[in-house]
């Protein structure tokens, strides 16, 4: 997985052209926005993306990109890898050797492409508001949240703490943000490891 925060908007920029300088930084966040690059994640990966409709996204195409051979451009969850790997391995070549087989017939990729598993890798750009992307930090960097995506958000978070650290500061899953877990009985437990991980520098 690689993730670039190709542009933002800058905080500065935006405080300095507005005659309202007294009003919190926090308060802007509505305003800004942030555009990542996001390579090599699942496509299971993508369909939780695309669940924040406050984004905008562009994805790579599997109706006009052949795809390539799937080994070697899939994802492969660590427990698959501790526990069935030559089984998941096994079904990603035959998905791959279907896909091969129904293009060679002249089927359109675009219906070819119901073969491919979810772990096939995609790519794509995503741009956000601040505001929904500290929402996107509580949701996702959640203890239980889905592995990838939450190794996604932590590097994303890593990012625009570089470049707006007052804003982000205090980012994280939602225990870290409001103080409590809003989990309920679902709760991980680990409060306090993750104000440790998240909490303000």
């Amino acid at each position: 997985m690689k993730v670039e925060l190709l542009a933002h908007t800058h905080s500065a920029e935006l405080i300095s052209a507005l005659p309202v300088s007294e009003v919190p930084v926090k308060d802007f966040l509505a305003h800004l926005s942030f555009t990542f690059a996001i390579e090599g994640i699942s496509r299971a990966c993508s369909h939780q993306l695309v669940r924040h409709r406050v984004a905008s996204f562009s994805q790579q195409s599997q109706r006009y990109i052949q795809v390539k051979r799937l080994q070697g451009h899939v994802v492969t969850p660590p427990t698959v890898v501790e526990k069935a790997k030559e089984g998941f391995d096994s079904f990603i070549g035959e998905a791959s050797d279907a896909y091969a087989k129904l293009v060679a017939e002249g089927v359109p990729r675009e219906d070819a492409r119901f073969v491919l598993p979810n772990a096939t890798e995609t790519s794509l750009l995503m741009t956000m508001d601040g505001g929904s992307l500290t929402h996107f930090f509580g949701l996702r960097l959640c203890e239980r949240a889905q592995w990838e995506v939450r190794a996604m958000a932590e590097e994303m978070l890593k990012q625009v703490r570089g470049v707006e650290p007052e804003l982000f500061n205090n980012a994280g899953p939602y225990c870290v943000q409001l103080g409590r877990c809003p989990e309920g009985r679902f709760s991980c437990g680990k409060m306090d490891e993750m104000r440790e991980r998240y909490g303000s520098s």
